[in-house]
């Protein structure tokens, strides 16, 4: 190919993604001249529509942002009011609240895996397409997902948006013998997560690493879902409450989503990678031997085997909600009282996808005074960005229709969930 000649790709509407992007990529020769990944879905404004709303209404409202990962900004959503209000759990209550971050990590995992990422290894359109070749693949996948549904449906009273989680517990909670009708079905998810482990390690994964900040929870003792410090492997250790000082948010011209990065350090990556670079040691075992079975090592900087991670993500959580489910006993109450006050609350738990920060305002009415949400999708914006550049460069000389796909494939890398990330924007109009 002429070292002169432009090529320009224009990917109007991204596919197998949750929510509506498009990605364009100038090269000219074998050198990338421009990427964007650009969000067009139109912003929806969930901080500006949570201010005069009581505390107790957040949970079920924020659930709204995503359909795929609802638990994640309810359980970052009451953990920050939680600790603006001084509110202490129960132990139960929070080994419950473990047990539904492992049924929206089941579900979400099992969807990227098996109906998203899966088909741009096997060099299919469409998960409809995949199943015609493998069908006993694709059925599995969905059994796994029903798994996960499983979970949520029982905890929070339905599949989709629960209902049950509130500010200091749940509404109502879960008996034993309601629980111990998941153990059957969920022994049979640990060993299909395990052969979803050992299927997608042997996929083909283009040769493609990066000097990454992993950025995630890490908690003393377990592998994170809704607690912990944010660290990186580049010296971050802060609370949740030092989030802002140490994150910033952008405006770029081309996305009505932000794009998030360290103060004066750029882009990081925060997801399932991120996790598994910085909490391997706190896996369990079965899923420590799993990676290695799958010949993963610490650190993974390879975005296209996160479709491996995933999978053994999804074997911690399907261990995880078995050893909550032994080990669970109800709480005296469900729920804890709360009362109101003047005051501030941050939080960061980790979605399927990444770290999700929210922090909250209250007034002496218990209203919401101010709101900020940052998903994990605007946080990896920059980052996913910054792989295409480097990325296109190695595949520039192949065929367009090629690059297109390979393009494509990095995004899904990620898992966005564009939808998530276009909650604000800042507008700004000149007029003569």
């Amino acid at each position: 190919m002429s070292k002169q000649s432009t090529r320009t790709i224009k990917i109007d509407t991204l596919a197998r993604v949750e929510g509506e992007g498009a990605l364009y990529v100038k090269v000219k020769g074998d050198e990338v001249q421009d990427v964007k990944l650009k969000i067009y879905e139109p912003p929806r404004f969930f901080e500006a529509l949570l201010r005069g709303r009581h505390f107790s209404e957040v949970p079920d409202l924020v659930a709204r942002i995503c359909g795929i990962c609802p638990i994640a900004y309810q359980m970052s959503a009451v953990h920050a009011i939680e600790c603006a209000l001084g509110v202490e759990i129960d132990p139960s209550v929070r080994l419950l609240r473990r047990l539904f971050y492992c049924g929206e990590w089941i579900e979400s995992h099992t969807l990227h895996v098996y109906m998203l990422h899966a088909p741009d290894f096997l060099g299919y359109p469409d998960a409809i397409a995949m199943a015609r070749d493998h069908q006993a693949i694709v059925q599995q996948g969905l059994r796994l997902k029903k798994a996960g549904n499983r979970i949520v449906a029982l905890m929070g009273g339905r599949e989709i948006h629960p209902v049950s989680a509130a500010v200091g517990g749940f509404y109502k909670a879960p008996s034993k013998s309601a629980l111990r009708e998941l153990v059957d079905e969920l022994t049979w998810a640990l060993d299909a997560s395990l052969a979803t482990a050992c299927w997608v390690s042997g996929l083909d994964f283009p040769d493609f690493e990066q000097d990454y900040e992993f950025v995630s929870l890490s908690h003393p003792d377990e592998y994170p879902f809704n607690e912990g410090r944010i660290v990186s492997n580049r010296g971050l250790d802060i609370a949740a409450s030092e989030y802002e000082d140490n994150f910033t948010e952008q405006h770029v011209e081309h996305s009505n989503a932000l794009h998030s990065v360290l103060r004066g350090r750029g882009s990081y990556m925060v997801g399932p990678m991120a996790r598994f670079n910085l909490n391997f040691d706190k896996l369990p075992e079965v899923a420590q031997q799993a990676a290695r079975d799958c010949g993963l090592q610490v650190p993974c900087r390879n975005p296209f085997r996160s479709i491996v991670v995933r999978a053994i993500e999804l074997v911690f959580a399907c261990h995880e909600a078995l050893r909550v489910i032994r080990e669970y006993e109800p709480p005296p109450i469900p729920r804890a009282q709360v009362t109101a006050r003047v005051s501030t609350g941050q939080a960061a738990t980790e979605a399927p996808r990444g770290l999700l920060y929210h922090r909250y305002g209250i007034d002496p009415a218990g209203l919401i005074s101010s709101a900020k949400i940052v998903p994990p999708t605007s946080q990896n914006q920059k980052r996913i960005e910054e792989d295409l550049w480097h990325f296109v460069a190695q595949v520039a000389s192949r065929p367009i229709e090629e690059i297109t796909w390979k393009c494509e494939q990095a995004v899904r890398n990620y898992d966005p969930c564009i939808s998530c990330a276009t909650h604000f924007l800042k507008l700004h109009v000149e007029r003569d």
